[in-house]
């Protein structure tokens, strides 16, 4: 019990911290700084001591990281005694948070990655997971606009040597 009032004790001083983030397209985010370590990435530049001023993420666009911290904010560490009854919100907001295009998932993974915001990347991934799951190959190829360049003789031998994955 009295781990968790110092564990705590330590976010509520680190929440009184701000930090300022800068999109690669100049807009500017205040957060606090725990809501700023769910990013393994910028947890490490703070410790190393390298984040003086506004954290530059030329990565980044201002579409993008606001909707990375709405996603840091939601997913700071939550109090043990309420953990269960925020996980069942935290499945309903993460479904919600991902009802976006899929082009906006696609710079959400390339962010959460550059960020190394684990859980984040996870979501991101399994909801294109999900979204190619069930479609031909032809359908997967229009989603991420690739180009087959098989001859009809080539895909007919690729197809028949992994006749398993087209049942």
């Amino acid at each position: 019990m009295s781990q968790n009032l110092v564990d705590l004790t330590e976010k509520l001083s680190l929440s009184s911290n701000k930090i300022v983030l800068t999109s690669s397209d100049g807009d500017s985010f205040e957060i606090d700084e725990a809501v700023a370590r769910v990013s393994q990435t910028i947890a490490e530049m703070l410790e190393a001591g390298c984040a003086g001023g506004a954290i530059p993420l030329h990565n980044v666009t201002g579409k993008i990281l606001d909707k990375v911290i709405g996603y840091c904010k939601k997913h700071v560490e939550a109090d043990p005694i309420e953990e269960e009854e925020e996980e069942e919100d935290k499945k309903k907001w993460n479904a919600e948070f991902m009802k976006e295009d899929l082009e906006t998932i696609f710079e959400l993974i390339l962010a959460a990655n550059y960020l190394n915001i684990p859980g984040l990347l996870d979501l991101t991934c399994q909801t294109v997971a999900d979204h190619i799951k069930d479609k031909t190959p032809e359908d997967v190829r229009e989603i991420f606009n690739i180009q087959n360049d098989f001859t009809p003789e080539e895909e007919e031998e690729v197809r028949k040597e992994n006749a398993w994955a087209f049942e």
